[in-house]
């Protein structure tokens, strides 16, 4: 058998192997359309000894730190890290979070090699501080090297990666958690029937998907994660959101219609993921991740640091041990049945509302800043008390007692840079929704028709806007397109009319009608499609406002929660 140059590790009775002599020419190949082609259809993955010397070059292409610890650092160190201990038995470091190990297709020397391993990367990388998926790629490398060192070696590059444009593991809390705030906001927005199920069955989808990763490394059967691997080598990152939100789908269509305990869906989607060969291919998998229209890798990444940046002014970075992570708390205390009171919507759904905002904004507490109850029916009182504010919820419910509003992303305040002139501003975070008589969300048309829009050169001014683009090398003060419309040269300025207001109106959404009108009194309005948000009329298309609320969003750690958060 070829395989066994890369087989010492394996059980060859639960490994799957084609035995196809295949050409080599993948080893040569240095076209990346033409690489991406063949791992998406899983050429090399026909043959074990094909995959491990593409492995192989893959990972020695990564570009990498001056000193990272290679083969022959790991031969020097075992043995004094190891000494005369069972390897099966060793400790696994504090940054895999008690994670399992997965056997995977591993006999028993291989399972004690994993530990091995992993030990010396905890010994070489001391900057690791949280890395659970780390004991899943050990394993998996591990069936594709000719021994442990080399196996080392190929993790040790992967954690070393130096290229600013390729994010490729999590190594810290802060990351881990930005990465499933970011999973939790693409959910929303290109899952939303599988989100939908996900809060109406969980206390806390946040805490759902904090396991987004490990159902790629650790309840996916080997044949599936290493499908998933070769993809990844050659694509990156982008590719795990891709693959996680696909299970999603699945799961959504093969166990969305049967009843399930709001405590036990984290365990039915493990259950599902563990089981995924009884209903779905690894070839349906990867089409169906494919198919999902994505955000751009560079759209992802920005998205990442604004979620990286909220937790970092929230004093949420090393995660505590033995409880839930401070994030998670919050999620869950947001919005707060005892402390939550509106005359128009319930905690339920103010929960709904919450579930569909951006993971940043979700870590906060709902904050009453107008309502026409107490302030009365005043554009003037209504900016007087919103602006100053980023974003905003607004809720109104009719004398017919229907509810609609809109979250709104940007400060009212930034009307006035327009003079008296009415302008529309605000960005691709904006939604309008309705709650009575049925639940609908209409999200900017972009996101599900993204040929409307093209990135601009960073001159280029967003048709509507009066800002340009900043024009600065650091990368967390660039906003993309999503974030920050001003990124698209539009073929229609329809396309981001997100928010207008003058001592006249309030306008939100354009082109073709308008998503909400309401009146300078903040007495009557009216509703009916619009291009920027392609919505139906969000209640009876003129109407008169019974009640009108804006709510901000509210930091609740107080000082001595976000020191006991650092610990």
């Amino acid at each position: 058998m070829d395989d066994t140059e890369y087989g010492l590790f394996v059980d060859w009775d639960k490994m799957e192997t084609g035995g196809q002599e295949l050409s080599p020419k993948v080893l040569n190949c240095t076209d990346f359309q033409e690489l991406k082609q063949l791992s998406r259809q899983g050429y090399w993955a026909k043959s074990h000894s094909l995959r491990a010397k593409v492995y192989q070059k893959l990972i020695k292409e990564i570009p990498c730190r001056t000193v990272t610890p290679d083969s022959s650092v790991y031969r020097d160190i075992v043995g004094k890290l190891v000494g005369k201990r069972n390897a099966s038995t060793l400790p696994l470091p504090e940054f895999v979070d008690d994670r399992q190990v997965p056997s995977y297709c591993l006999n028993s020397e291989g399972i004690g090699a994993v530990r091995k391993i992993l030990l010396c990367i905890s010994n070489q990388f001391p900057d690791i501080s949280f890395c659970p998926v780390l004991p899943s790629l050990v394993a998996l490398l591990l069936h594709y090297s000719q021994d442990e060192a080399e196996c080392f070696e190929s993790v040790s590059r992967i954690l070393a990666c130096n290229d600013p444009n390729r994010r490729l593991v999590d190594q810290t809390f802060l990351a881990f958690e930005s990465s499933c705030m970011t999973f939790g906001d693409l959910a929303g927005k290109y899952c939303q029937g599988p989100h939908k199920l996900m809060v109406a069955v969980s206390e806390d989808v946040l805490e759902v998907y904090s396991d987004w990763q490990r159902w790629l490394f650790g309840d996916l059967p080997f044949t599936y994660v290493a499908r998933l691997f070769d993809v990844f080598l050659v694509e990156g990152y982008k590719v795990l959101y891709r693959v996680a939100l696909a299970l999603l789908k699945f799961f959504h269509k093969v166990r969305g219609g049967q009843p399930m305990e709001s405590n036990n869906v984290k365990e039915d989607l493990q259950t599902f993921v563990r089981d995924i060969g009884k209903s779905v291919t690894p070839e349906k998998l990867l089409e169906k991740a494919f198919a999902i229209r994505l955000f751009s890798r560079k759209e992802i990444h920005l998205l990442h640091m604004a979620n990286e940046k909220a937790l970092q002014q929230k004093g949420i970075t090393v995660k505590q041990k033995r409880v839930k992570s401070p994030a998670r708390q919050n999620v869950h205390l947001a919005v707060h049945a005892e402390n939550f009171k509106s005359e128009i919507v319930s905690v339920k759904e103010m929960r709904d509302i919450w579930s569909w905002i951006p993971e940043r904004f979700a870590l906060c507490q709902p904050l009453l800043l107008y309502t026409n109850q107490e302030h009365g029916n005043s554009l003037s009182r209504f900016y007087l008390h919103c602006e100053g504010h980023e974003p905003t919820l607004l809720l109104i419910k009719t004398s017919n007692q229907e509810v609609c509003g809109a979250f709104l992303s940007t400060d009212w305040s930034e009307r006035r840079k327009s003079g008296n002139k009415l302008s529309f501003f605000g960005t691709g975070e904006c939604f309008v929704f309705r709650l009575q008589p049925e639940v609908e969300r209409y999200e900017w048309v972009i996101i599900k028709h993204p040929e409307l829009g093209r990135v601009t050169t960073a001159t280029d001014k967003e048709p509507n806007s009066t800002q340009e683009i900043p024009n600065t090398s650091d990368p967390s003060n660039r906003l993309s397109p999503f974030l920050a419309t001003r990124h698209f040269n539009l073929p229609s300025k329809t396309a981001s009319m997100f928010m207008a207001g003058s001592t006249e109106c309030i306008i939100i959404g354009g082109g073709d009608g308008q998503a909400l009108y309401l009146d300078s009194d903040l007495n009557y309005g009216r509703t009916s499609h619009c291009n920027t948000f392609n919505n139906q009329p969000l209640c009876s298309e003129t109407f008169q406002i019974a009640t009108i609320e804006v709510w901000g969003f509210k930091d609740n750690l107080n000082n001595d929660e976000r020191s006991s958060a650092l610990l």
